[in-house]
């Protein structure tokens, strides 16, 4: 009689899995690594448990990093096992605060030699306030390099700081009819402001991902990190705004005291800090394309309200203007940029939180450089 043939063995998933993952695994210093580095792969705790037989990623990782082939006991000596990185305190240098301190002293610096020179001629303040905002420029882009962002992101948010420097006078000219000369600056508070919150956002951004860091080293599952970011996330954001709101109070109290900022300019430059921060979260942890599409967006839309502005000033167009008309009459030119900036940093919120919430944000130690 012909012999039955024997079933076939089924393939082992878990060392196809090893295989395929074989450089991640070889080179992972712990089991955390690996975990990180297949949630980047796209393996969910879903996969793990239908396709690998495993209750989640973590678990999943520790077995793959137990079939790692060792060496022998006599080729190298034996060390203890490495804390993962997420636990391991780090020595901040202490040139990165002053860096991120550098555009806030400098645009003061700027503004206390601008009113020792009030009586100055034209020309010589001219002069000064050039020069300080040619050194405010380098000293931002060293404060925040390191952030790989596309040209458009670092476009959108030149645009962004122009505008809120000149964009209130250039929009309350195209209202009455022109502009027939340049616009004038904001109030200096809002410069400050904007310049001191570098070294706000900087702060809260590394304080989110020091603790976003240690929940990952204690956490056994995707999900439970995920649920762990969320809250974090939120209270950051709890934080850098209410920082920010106690410094342009700071700032307007030095520049402009006896009296509070226009609520409608408060609330556009807290709008505008946020939309900032949010990409700058976004870009550190390896989401450059997502951050600087939040801030296209804004730009965009500030660039649109301008150009239907000028178009209704053809004929059978004017009714255009009329909700830009109504929204500053009631609350100045400022609320324009405030509603913007929140509505765009609203929705850019949601993106960084379902960004945020992977472990594969943090793939990398924070250094201002993107995940790889």
């Amino acid at each position: 009689p012909p012999t039955r043939r024997a079933d076939p063995v089924p393939a082992d998933p878990v060392r196809g899995l090893l295989e395929r993952h074989s450089r991640l695994c070889a080179n992972a210093a712990d089991p955390w690594e690996i975990a990180v580095g297949l949630e980047a792969a796209g393996v969910t705790d879903r996969t793990a448990a239908v396709r690998y037989r495993h209750r989640d990623v973590f678990s999943l990782a520790e077995e793959l990093y137990a079939r790692l082939p060792r060496p022998e006991p006599g080729e190298r000596p034996p060390t203890a096992e490495p804390a993962r990185p997420a636990a391991r305190r780090r020595r901040v240098p202490i040139g990165r605060p002053l860096a991120a301190l550098l555009p806030g002293l400098l645009c003061l610096a700027t503004y206390l030699a601008l009113a020792a020179t009030e009586e100055a001629a034209p020309a010589t303040r001219l002069a000064v306030g050039v020069g300080g905002g040619v050194l405010v420029a380098p000293a931002l882009a060293w404060s925040l390099r390191g952030l790989a962002v596309p040209a458009r992101g670092v476009f959108a948010a030149c645009w962004l700081t122009a505008y809120a420097l000149y964009g209130d006078g250039l929009l309350a000219a195209v209202l009455a009819g022109g502009p027939e000369e340049p616009p004038a600056l904001a109030p200096w508070w809002v410069p400050l402001t904007l310049a001191f919150a570098v070294a706000v956002g900087l702060g809260c951004a590394r304080w989110f991902d020091v603790r976003v860091r240690t929940r990952l080293a204690v956490s056994r599952g995707l999900a439970e990190f995920a649920s762990a970011v969320r809250p974090l996330l939120a209270l950051t954001l709890g934080l850098f705004v209410a920082a920010v709101a106690s410094l342009w109070l700071a700032v307007h109290r030095l520049v402009a005291p006896g009296g509070g900022p226009p609520p409608a300019e408060a609330a556009a430059l807290t709008a505008l800090a946020l939309l900032l921060f949010l990409a700058l979260l976004l870009a550190a942890h390896g989401f450059p394309g997502a951050a600087a599409t939040g801030l296209a967006v804004a730009c965009v839309a500030e660039l649109l309200v301008l150009a239907v502005l000028f178009a209704a000033r053809l004929p059978w167009l004017g009714a255009l203007a009329a909700p830009v008309e109504e929204l500053t009459a009631a609350f100045g030119p400022a609320a324009v940029p405030a509603v913007l900036c929140g509505v765009t940093a609203l929705g850019l919120l949601g993106r960084t939180a379902g960004l945020l919430s992977g472990a594969s944000a943090y793939r990398c130690p924070w250094t201002g450089r993107p995940a790889r």
